[in-house]
């Protein structure tokens, strides 16, 4: 297998990306998995961080159809998948497309919605398909939701439940940049202007050539077992009401192929288990309330505890 596809990939879209935000190279290369694996992200930081700023270059970078949607309270269901109004020239009723019918597809405070509205999503996130009037859409490759959500802020907001937080594939934070990279960033241009300049690096068919190849990154049979040992310690811990589903599983197994290929090689070692697992898992657990302890620091706690396996000499 041919690896070079992949770290070339990569490096475009992370060195375009680059020019309007700096300093997040490993967030962009979690995008890159979540879009080989045709999965979707959940962007959770404070305000300010680059969030839409990001996915806009991430969006620019891939050439793909883009639209942003603000997520509101009074945002309803119809208002994302379309509707079908009576068109009084033609004398019948025409499906009008909502703003889910695109290739990526920015919730922006996906978390101010209603879960009415939320609800929507699941769908189109599992299936890449939009159901309206009984008729059903399918959506145009590659199909991608990149939500953000604001983790401190929570007046105003409905928590997504757990069944929507596991159609994510991963979740990610972006924190602050540098002392040095913010001073960079204040003497350049304005970021608005230099993401207007962005164009397109890579195309619609290396993407598929991707997707298409990552499957055949070879994963030991002792590492499959390293990757079900994590998951069931997830759901044997007394601290969890519940741990990581068969769709965390998947998630995990692919994302540590998809990360083994991006890095130049054609199998998994336990390294890529256990990066990915920070950002596969943690949001798919339901941490009890009485335990103070967060589903980071469970997971952190869970890569100690279980053992590694070693390489056959």
């Amino acid at each position: 297998m041919d690896t070079t596809r992949f770290t070339t990939f990569k490096q475009k879209i992370t060195d375009n990306c680059a020019r309007v935000i700096v300093g997040k190279e490993d967030a962009v290369e979690q995008i890159i998995i979540c879009l080989i694996a045709s999965g979707h992200i959940l962007l959770e930081d404070l305000p300010g961080t680059g969030k839409t700023m990001l996915l806009r270059a991430f969006a620019k970078s891939i050439g793909s159809g883009f639209k942003r949607i603000q997520f509101t309270p009074d945002l309803m269901p119809s208002d994302l998948t379309g509707i079908h109004f009576y068109n009084q020239k033609l004398g019948e009723f025409e499906f009008r497309p909502g703003p889910l019918f695109t290739n990526l597809v920015l919730a922006d405070e996906i978390n101010r919605a209603t879960p009415r509205s939320q609800s929507a999503l699941l769908e189109v996130m599992e299936e890449h398909q939009i159901t309206v009037d009984g008729t059903s859409y399918p959506m145009a490759e590659p199909y991608m939701v990149m939500a953000t959500q604001n983790p401190v802020e929570s007046f105003g907001t409905f928590p997504l439940p757990e069944a929507q937080m596991d159609r994510f594939f991963m979740r990610l934070s972006l924190g602050y940049m540098t002392r040095e990279q913010e001073i960079g960033v204040m003497r350049r241009p304005d970021s608005k202007t230099i993401l207007a300049g962005l164009s397109q690096v890579v195309s619609d068919e290396e993407l598929a050539l991707l997707r298409a190849d990552f499957p055949a990154v070879s994963v030991s049979d002792e590492i499959a077992g390293y990757i079900m040992d994590l998951v069931e310690y997830t759901r044997a811990s007394q601290l969890l009401t519940c741990g990581v589903s068969a769709r965390g599983t998947l998630a995990l197994y692919r994302a540590s192929q998809i990360a083994a290929a991006l890095d130049g090689r054609d199998y998994v070692i336990p390294e890529d288990v256990k990066k990915e697992a920070a950002f596969v898992l943690p949001h798919r657990l339901t941490v009890i309330q009485d335990s103070h302890l967060s589903a980071e620091k469970l997971i952190g706690n869970m890569l100690s505890d279980v053992a590694v396996p070693l390489e056959k000499l």
